[in-house]
């Protein structure tokens, strides 16, 4: 695809929310060695994409601008680069893009390592949030927490702080396939959703229960999946077992300074700061799970790569029903037009096909726009 120009969204300093992207037309990027060039089907949102716009991550790893953000992707190979052997072109596949970014786009290189096949039972938006907040929940669980998912294991009270977000809502069901007791948090609005989770008990933040991080049926907490920020070290460790575990996964001073001062005094009460990087066979597991029923994507909104920094924005907002998903405008392929539609009609067909009518003979493959 060398000379091929894509439409991306990028950023050319620190700082500037989502004021600060800019709609860009650049060159196609090349597959290098182990590389496959992925044309987009759907990119995700976490928090961490706007907080390396932010400055958070500057010290240890700058950013060269212009950069385009956004690091879960899903979508079909284009291209594959020298000495990859797993991948095809044609294949649909999942990855996780790391530091180099460039999800915002309509087509992006990828390592082959991190990188998956999705199965026709995973919608390619499904398949982009998985990345970095379902393999983040499933390590902070079964790696760092030592929980085992198939209930063979004595009970184990959990707690899920923000249980409703993009990590917790999947931290939450993840922990129902072990033998546990969960109890989350999240704001009032969310408490139904939460429950529908698999949540035994659920508490509204912003209540002085709440707050206190108190479960409704007293249970202390064997391990915590903190998902969140803003509750202290000292509201953690009264309401833990003897030698219960909090696992940050919004770190910052304080959480490395009580890591440390617990290490120092031999605490039998842990917390431990985790950042986790998405491994392809973490990701297989998560769609795997999808594919069978055993968890479920919740998708807060998407938005076309058009309107990019409407995502951005929402995502900056906070108190998202689980994730932000871009889609890119489609490409027309061979004897394609790609047209903008300035006006659509509907007719009884679009929702009778809505109502399987044609399944049997013209399945859907979903998401999928009528009209």
């Amino acid at each position: 695809m060398a000379g091929k120009l894509m439409q991306a969204v990028c950023y050319d300093s620190y700082g500037g929310g989502s004021a600060g992207l800019k709609h860009v037309e650049i060159p196609v990027p090349a597959p290098g060695k182990g590389e496959i060039l992925i044309k987009i089907e759907a990119a995700s949102i976490n928090p961490i994409d706007w907080k390396v716009q932010k400055g958070v991550a500057r010290p240890v790893f700058p950013r060269k601008f212009p950069y385009v953000p956004v690091t879960d992707v899903a979508g079909e190979v284009a291209e594959v680069g020298l000495g990859v052997e797993k991948f095809k072109v044609g294949d649909k596949v999942i990855t996780y893009l790391g530091l180099a970014g460039g999800g915002l786009a309509e087509y992006a290189v990828a390592k082959e390592t991190p990188t998956v096949l999705r199965p026709p039972e995973v919608s390619a938006a499904d398949g982009s949030c998985l990345v970095v907040a379902g393999c983040t929940a499933l390590h902070a669980l079964t790696v760092t927490g030592g929980l085992k998912l198939d209930k063979t294991e004595p009970l184990t009270n959990i707690l899920v702080t923000a249980g409703s977000g993009g990590v917790g809502h999947y931290a939450v069901q993840l922990a129902k396939l072990g033998n546990t007791h969960v109890t989350a948090t999240c704001g009032a609005r969310n408490i139904k959703f939460v429950k529908s989770l698999g949540a035994d008990e659920v508490l509204d933040y912003k209540t002085p229960e709440g707050a206190a991080l108190k479960s409704p049926s007293g249970q202390k907490y064997d391990l915590v999946i903190h998902c969140t920020t803003g509750i202290p070290w000292s509201t953690f460790k009264a309401n833990l077992t003897t030698t219960g575990k909090v696992i940050d996964l919004t770190p910052n001073g304080g959480t490395f300074w009580n890591f440390a001062v617990n290490k120092l005094t031999f605490s039998k009460k842990e917390l431990v700061p985790l950042i986790a990087v998405p491994k392809a066979e973490e990701i297989e597991c998560l769609v795997n799970l999808l594919k069978e029923g055993k968890i479920k994507n919740v998708i807060d909104s998407r938005y076309p790569l058009s309107r990019a920094e409407e995502g951005w924005a929402k995502s900056i907002e906070g108190h998202a029903t689980g994730k932000h998903v871009e889609i890119p405008i489609p490409a027309p392929g061979n004897d394609e037009i790609l047209l903008k539609v300035e006006a659509a009609s509907i007719n009884p067909i679009d929702w009778k096909i809505q109502g399987g009518m044609v399944r049997p003979i013209l399945p859907r493959k979903f998401p999928f726009i009528p009209g």
